[in-house]
């Protein structure tokens, strides 16, 4: 697993944060709860995808599920926020798809 890969997912994975903050900050004024736990398994997608890349071949594939699981966590949170109306469902929807790209290639690494 090359250094660029690394960076290329890290990147990736924050990029999908920032864009979905301002929906987070939206959660936030009506569930703090729901945000919480959205953010929380946002930034675990990141750590975990940043600590497998440093972990060694078994360990490495339990981190890189860890993450998926957080990113399956993710878009359930939106698509909850979406369905109470905290959130427009195509703004949801927008991020849910961004983190389903980038859960094939978290999926690829598990694998591994």
């Amino acid at each position: 697993m090359t250094t660029t890969l690394r960076q290329q997912l890290l990147e990736q994975s924050i990029t999908i944060i920032g864009q979905a903050r301002p929906l987070i900050e939206a959660i936030g004024r009506k569930d703090r709860e729901l945000e919480s736990q959205l953010r929380r398994s946002l930034g675990s997608v990141a750590l975990n995808v940043a600590e497998g890349f440093g972990a060694h071949a078994g360990n490495a594939r339990l981190r890189f599920r860890t993450a998926l699981g957080s990113l399956y966590e993710s878009q359930a949170a939106l698509q909850v926020a979406a369905a109470w109306g905290y959130v427009e469902q195509q703004a949801a929807n927008h991020i849910v798809a961004a983190l389903e790209a980038f859960g094939g290639r978290l999926y690829g690494l598990s694998r591994r």
